[in-house]
C-alpha cells in the first residue's frame, strides 16, 4: 500500500474519544467511527458527536473497501431504539446520523428496526434533526417505504464509486439498485432530502465521476460527499492512487454546477461528516 501523505494522519483528543466509547459501553451502542476506523473520529466525538451503527457489529456483505467486521449476526437488540435515544439525549445532540451493518438475513433487512430507532429518537429528543445512512434492502419497496413513514429528514445511501467499479467493490449491491433506491425515496416523499457519497482513488477517471454526477441529478439527489478511499489492510482492494486536494475542489465545484444543493469533497470526507451543515445549507438558501 501507498504511503499516507501527511494529511490524511490525524490527531484528536484521547479524552473526548474515551468519554464518548464509555457512554457506547454503557448503553450497548456502536458506532461507525469505531468499527469503520473513520479517520474524522477525534474531531466528531471532541464535537460531542457520533453516527450510530444499528443492527450490530456484524455485516451479511463482504465488500472489498469495507472495514466492518462481516459474517453471522446475532439476534437483533429489540432495547436499541430506547438505549440510542438516550444516548442522543445525553450527549444534547442537535444532529444525529444512523446507519447499520446490512441485514441480508432479516425479512425486511432491517428496514423496520431503522423506523423504530427514528420514531424513538424523535420521541425522546422532538427537536433532534434525523439522518439515517442505509443498506440498499436489496431494493425491497416495502422495506424502503417503512423508513420513509418514519420521516427521518435526511436519506442517505452510498453508490461508493462509479458504475464500472462498482461491482468490483460490492458484494451484492449494485450500482442501479443504489440509484433506484435514492431515486424512489425521492418519489414517495420529496420532503425527505436525499443524500449520497463515493470514494475517489480506485482508479475512476473524472468522465465517470461527472457521469456518475449526472446520473445521482437525474433521480434529484440533494447531496453529494466525496472522501478519499483509505485501504483498510492488503486484504482489501487495492489503492490506485491519493487524489491530489485539488482535484477535490475542482469535483466540488463540478457538483455545484450541476445544482446538488450541496458538496462536501476533501480527501478527509466521509458520508456524515459535517452532515448537519449540509441542511442548514438548504435551510439558509
Amino acid at each position: 500500500m501507498e504511503t499516507k501523505p501527511q494529511w490524511f494522519k490525524v490527531r484528536y483528543n484521547p479524552e473526548a474519544v474515551e468519554k464518548v466509547t464509555q457512554l457506547m459501553d454503557e448503553l450497548e451502542l456502536n458506532t461507525v467511527c469505531n468499527e469503520a476506523s473513520c479517520p474524522n473520529m477525534g474531531e466528531c466525538y471532541s464535537s460531542g458527536t457520533a453516527t450510530f451503527m444499528i443492527l450490530g457489529r456484524i455485516c451479511t456483505r463482504s465488500c472489498r473497501f469495507c472495514d466492518v467486521t462481516h459474517g453471522r449476526p446475532g439476534p437483533v437488540n429489540e432495547k436499541e431504539p430506547q438505549q440510542l435515544a438516550q444516548a442522543v439525549k445525553k450527549m444534547g445532540l442537535e444532529y444525529v446520523v444512523i446507519t447499520s451493518v446490512d441485514r441480508d438475513d432479516l425479512p425486511d433487512y432491517g428496514a423496520g428496526h431503522f423506523a423504530e430507532v427514528i420514531e424513538e429518537v424523535r420521541k425522546q429528543n422532538p427537536h433532534t434533526m434525523i439522518e439515517v445512512l442505509t443498506p440498499d434492502f436489496q431494493g425491497d419497496q416495502l422495506a424502503i417505504d417503512k423508513v420513509i413513514a418514519a420521516k427521518p429528514d435526511v436519506f442517505n445511501h452510498n453508490m461508493e464509486s462509479v458504475r464500472r467499479i462498482s461491482p468490483k467493490i460490492r458484494h451484492r449491491a449494485t450500482y442501479d439498485c443504489s440509484l433506484d433506491v435514492l431515486e424512489y425515496v425521492k418519489k414517495q416523499d420529496p420532503s425527505i432530502l436525499t443524500k449520497t457519497g463515493i470514494m475517489l482513488g480506485l482508479g475512476e477517471t473524472a468522465d465517470e465521476i461527472n457521469e456518475l454526477m449526472d446520473d445521482l441529478r437525474a433521480v434529484d439527489v440533494d447531496f453529494l460527499t466525496i472522501g478519499q478511499y483509505s485501504q483498510p489492510s492488503a486484504k482489501h482492494y487495492p489503492l490506485h492512487e491519493y487524489v491530489p486536494a485539488e482535484t477535490f475542489a475542482e469535483y466540488q465545484r463540478t457538483g455545484m454546477a450541476k445544482k446538488f444543493k450541496y458538496v462536501a469533497s476533501s480527501p478527509l470526507v466521509r458520508s456524515s461528516y459535517r452532515a448537519r451543515a449540509a441542511v442548514e445549507s438548504v435551510h439558509t438558501q
